[in-house]
This record gives structure tokens, sequence and C-alpha cells, in this order.
């Protein structure tokens, strides 16, 4: 079999994190371009991973007619545009999450991929991650009985990102804790159930980060701050959701003054047995069994979810298949973003056309 060559666009923390060490070990792929605004980290690619050429400016790489597709791992405000010039350039693409900044857009890429019958998956890697797929073959196989309730917690102790740069920027990032953290988990949420979103009630907040210089922390994952950079999106979303199914409520923060030692969890309440994900790692199965109560904690080998999910994007493209990442799946919770923060900016429950 060839290789399949690729260019990866942005070569920053995801990159690094998730999809440069997996693609570099497949033994059809060739990562023929590695491109980044800064020089030092397409290099490093290079360097560390075998990429063929560094390049600052991705145009010249999609000029290049031996790129069958090409990796988007920039910040949230830059997908719509380099997602679309590659369309329009007929590569394949596989974009990082979120779809972009807001659901518009996301229609607008997925209606351009689908006119070019290009493919375009995006990276929600917890599609891939063995425990929702577990959870999901629990639910469709009825061992939880009727989900009637989805509880989801995505809270941290004082963990806002590169306060002041891209991360917190309206503009350039599209909403804070929700668009960053939240998408994951309502995304899982909508895949493991298959609902869809009937009504929205929300409220955003944005207080912790508003004086930069003030601001107290242990440690910042994407830092150092910016001290007359700019601080004006959500650090703590909660709300409620009405679905064709299970209704759903959250409560998500990078940003609270309360160490939340369990901070990332998902329950699913059905009336036969429930669910608790730790987000990221195993869950544990409650039920009743003979008149006793059970807990029950599966014990099993979690695969490496970025692998699993660049090696289905591969093959997506070389076969002409649309996998579970693909955007016609991931458009109802790009949807579902929208309207919390609509209903969140309105003080307004907001229904969604069905």
């Amino acid at each position: 079999m060839s290789k399949m060559k690729i260019a990866v666009i942005g070569c920053g923390k995801i990159a690094n994190i998730a999809h440069l060490g997996p693609l570099s070990k497949m033994d059809d792929v060739e990562i023929k371009y590695a491109v980044d605004l800064i020089p030092e980290r397409a290099e490093a690619a290079g360097k560390n991973y075998g990429a063929g050429q560094a390049l600052t400016d991705y145009k010249t790489a999609l000029q290049d007619r031996e790129v069958t597709a090409v990796y988007v791992l920039t910040p949230n405000y830059s997908h719509y545009t380099i997602t679309m010039d590659a369309l329009r350039a007929g590569k394949h693409v596989f974009c990082e999450k979120p779809i972009t900044t807001n659901y518009a857009l996301s229609k607008e890429m997925a209606d351009e991929a689908n006119k070019r019958n290009l493919i375009l998956n995006i990276g929600v890697c917890n599609r891939y991650h063995k425990s929702v797929e577990l959870i999901k073959e629990y639910v469709e196989q009825g061992k939880l009985g009727e989900v009637y309730h989805i509880y989801c917690s995505f809270r941290a102790f004082r963990s806002i990102p590169g306060l002041g740069g891209p991360f917190t920027i309206k503009a350039q990032s599209g909403g804070g804790v929700l668009i960053d953290w939240g998408i994951h988990y309502l995304d899982l949420i909508l895949f493991i159930t298959g609902i869809k979103t009937k009504t929205v009630s929300a409220n955003a907040y944005s207080k912790l980060g508003k004086d930069i210089s003030k601001y107290v922390y242990k440690d910042m994952w994407a830092g150092p701050p910016v001290p007359d950079g700019v601080y004006d999106v959500d650090d703590m979303v909660t709300g409620f959701i009405r679905t064709t199914g299970a209704s759903i409520s959250f409560n998500g923060a990078w940003a609270q003054n309360i160490d939340a030692e369990e901070g990332g969890y998902i329950d699913f309440m059905g009336d036969k047995g429930g669910i608790r994900l730790r987000y990221g790692g195993h869950f544990t199965y409650y039920t009743t069994e003979n008149g006793a109560l059970q807990t029950v904690k599966p014990d099993y080998n979690i695969p490496d979810m970025y692998t699993r999910e660049d090696l289905r994007f591969i093959e997506a493209v070389r076969k002409g298949i649309k996998t579970r990442s693909h955007i016609d799946r991931v458009l109802e919770s790009a949807r579902l973003l929208d309207a919390i923060y609509e209903s969140a900016d309105k003080q307004v429950e907001i229904t969604l056309s069905s």
C-alpha cells in the first residue's frame, strides 16, 4: 500500500500530545509537511516526528498535489478558514474540536465537505475511548433500563488556561470552559444516547479571571498569563437541557473557589441501573440482582483514543466512509453549544428547531 502524504497544520500542544506521535508511527502515512506560524515549532515537529518539511505558510502545503489530507490543529478561530481553504484545494481534513467558534460556520464546513465529497472529521476523541464505547453498549443492551437523566460535572480549582491569551479571548476561542471542556462531555453524552436537544436553559459566568494581575493559581497549563491581555469568556457554566430522551444537567468551571476533588465525571441514571464515568478513565455500574445491591467495576485495557481516532480518519479517507467523528455526526454538539451560550446571554430558555 502506498503511503498517504499529509500535512499537519499547527504544531502546538494538541499536535504534540495527541496526533504527531501516532501519525509518525503509521507505516502507510508520511507527514510531508509540518506547518506552524512559529518556525521553531514546525522545525521541532520535523526533528521529533520525521515531518519532511517545515513551513510557516499552510497554503504551500495545500498547493502540493501529493498531499491527500491535512490536520488542522490550530486555535479555534482559525479552524474555519484553514479547513475551508483545504477543502477547496481538494484535501480531506481532520479538524480538532471545537469544529469552529459557532454553529453557522460549522454547518458551512459540513456543507463544503459534502459538496466536494471529501472527508471532514472532527477531533471528538472521546468517541474512541473504550469506556465510552462500553457504556454505549450497556445503554443499547438495556442494562440501565430507561435512561431518564444524565448529570455531568467538569469542574476544576483555579485552572484558567493561558489567562489573557487566545483561550480567554472570545473573538478567537468562541468561548471559555464550555467550548473548551464542556464540548467533550456533552458530545460523548449525545454519542452514547443518540438523543436530540429540544430546549436549553443556562447561565454562564466570567468572574475569577477579570483582574489578570491578581489571579491566584498553582499552574497554568496554557500559560503564562498575559498581563495586558483580554479575559471575556466563561469560567463557569451551568444549565439544564430537555431532549428527545433523557434530560441533562451540568456544571462546569475552569476556575472556582472550591477544590473539586472529583470534578470530572458523568452520571447516567436509569430505572434499572446507573453508571458513573470518571472522565478519561473507567466507570462504575450500579444495579440490583436477586434482591441485592450490586456495584460493578469493570476492568479492561484502555487503548490510546487519539491513536484510534487517527487510524479511523486515515481509513475513512482511503475508503471514503463516514466514521463516528464525521462532521455530519458532530453538528448536534455544535448546535447545543450555541444554544447554551444564547440562553446564558439572553437569560431565557432556548427552543431548538427539530
